[in-house]
């Protein structure tokens, strides 16, 4: 069925907001809230599911993974430093 509905301000800023949360088209959004909203769906359907996209990871050439610990030790000594110069 094809009908027009004017929507409230609010209405319409959570249809669009639910509507990129879940990359749904309008009509999809609109007919779970209906179907939620008239008993004929207690609860809503479970979200798509969560997928990670890796990638390959890796330092830049000349960067020692294993002494990053190093570097976060001398950049913090250094502020330490820079801090009681200025006082």
């Amino acid at each position: 069925m094809r009908t027009t509905l004017t929507l409230d301000a609010d209405v319409a800023r959570t249809l669009k907001s639910a509507m990129s949360a879940r990359k749904m088209p309008v009509k999809r959004v609109v007919n779970e809230a209906w179907r939620v909203g008239l008993g004929l769906r207690t609860k809503s359907p479970p979200p798509n599911r969560f997928t990670v996209k890796t990638h390959r990871g890796g330092f830049a050439p000349g960067l020692d993974p294993q002494k990053l610990n190093h570097l976060a030790g001398e950049l913090e000594d250094e502020e330490v430093i820079r801090k009681l110069r200025i006082r």
